[in-house]
């Protein structure tokens, strides 16, 4: 099997708690994959294992046939891209939306104590922009801070994808939306997966979502994997 991420015995405690005990998961390439679970069952830590905004206490993570459960949450970032549930997480908040766009695509590269935006980059930030549908094209030098929710949300997976990750989390990213914003976000979210072919673990408290959306369902309990089914299970 082809694997863009596997996780080997991943165990992770908050002093007494074991919040991830000994979890194998393997996610090939291009596949979709609903994670579900009830608070408190993992999910998130899981997550931030995987970005390497924490460090497990035992077990391994292998991208891409690469071990990298001791490489930095930066390294990663130019592989991995991630959509918090929360619309204020994952942009800049005063700076503008072309200014957050320039950060996004120069993710995980080298730069200088200067940068600035070429004609070329603007063009291609308006294009993309322009497939969200929200007249965000026309507000590139509007700050970030006076866009509402489904707005900032929408910018926030687009700036997660612009530099094309190997690998996409959406971490409840449609929680903190209203319905009809969020149905919105999620059909977005389905054109972009399905244009890039990028391998995608959803984390949602919705079933219906998760089967919706995605090829694969894995279910977390006691911070463990309890059931894992794809196709037509």
């Amino acid at each position: 099997m082809n694997a863009i991420l596997e996780t080997r015995a991943l165990s992770k405690r908050y002093g007494a708690t074991l919040a991830l005990n000994n979890v194998d998961l393997t996610l090939p390439k291009g596949k979709i994959v609903g994670l579900l679970g009830p608070n408190g069952s993992g999910k998130t830590t899981l997550l931030n294992l995987v970005c390497g905004t924490m460090r497990p206490d035992a077990g391994k993570i292998v991208f891409d046939g690469r071990d990298i459960t001791g490489v930095s949450a930066v390294k990663r970032a130019s592989w991995i891209g991630r959509v918090f549930q929360d619309p204020m997480m994952g942009t800049a908040g005063n700076l503008w939306i072309e200014e957050n766009l320039s950060l996004a695509l120069r993710r995980g590269k080298k730069r200088g104590l200067k940068w600035q935006i070429t004609g070329d980059e603007r063009k291609f930030f308006r294009e993309q922009l322009a497939r969200l549908d929200l007249g965000l094209e026309d507000r590139m030098t509007t700050k970030v801070k006076l866009l509402s929710g489904g707005q900032r949300q929408a910018l926030t997976l687009l700036m997660a994808t612009l530099s094309r990750p190997k690998l996409l989390l959406l971490d409840e990213h449609t929680a903190a939306l209203d319905p009809k914003t969020a149905l919105k976000v999620l059909a977005l979210s389905d054109q972009i997966v399905e244009e890039s072919k990028l391998t995608t673990l959803m984390v949602t408290h919705n079933m219906r979502d998760a089967i919706r959306h995605g090829n694969r369902l894995v279910m977390m309990n006691e911070s463990r994997i309890a059931l894992d089914i794809a196709g037509e299970e």
